[in-house]
């Protein structure tokens, strides 16, 4: 599966950055999961999240980080039957653009497990992370 999604935010890349990185921030919009790195290249990077007394994590390597401009990170999602090992993991790229408006943010998932279906650009809770994404980042610090 992969997939691209795109979406303008009416803030400047530093605070669209921030919405991206910043664990306090990440929780907000990403299903209350505890981001866990220190975005050094090569270093570690964890998703915790906890639901009805069960812990789920995800797990990876940062794979790239240029900041206010790009980062990129492989996890992998334990499921049953998969194995921690590479072809099991996927990567999230996460693309700024400065515009005249504002802030493209483009997100590309590349995800070639097999058994995982294709998910539309239309998908109802992309388009909320989406959405509490933008509005996070555009009310984020003073204008």
């Amino acid at each position: 599966m992969s997939g691209t999604s795109k979406i303008l935010i009416n803030a400047p890349a530093e605070q669209v950055w921030a919405t991206v990185t910043e664990p306090r921030l990440v929780k907000l919009w990403q299903y209350g999961s505890d981001l866990l790195t220190d975005w050094s290249v090569g270093g570690r990077i964890v998703f915790r999240s906890e639901w009805e007394g069960t812990v789920y994590e995800q797990w990876g390597k940062v794979l790239e980080f240029n900041p206010c401009r790009s980062l990129k990170y492989s996890l992998f999602a334990p499921r049953p039957g998969s194995e921690d090992k590479p072809e099991n993991y996927f990567t999230m790229t996460y693309i700024l653009c400065k515009e005249d408006a504002g802030t493209l943010l483009t997100i590309e998932q590349d995800d070639s497990r097999s058994g995982v279906e294709e998910n539309q650009e239309s998908d109802d809770a992309g388009q909320a992370v989406l959405s509490m994404l933008k509005q996070l980042a555009e009310g984020l610090f003073p204008q």
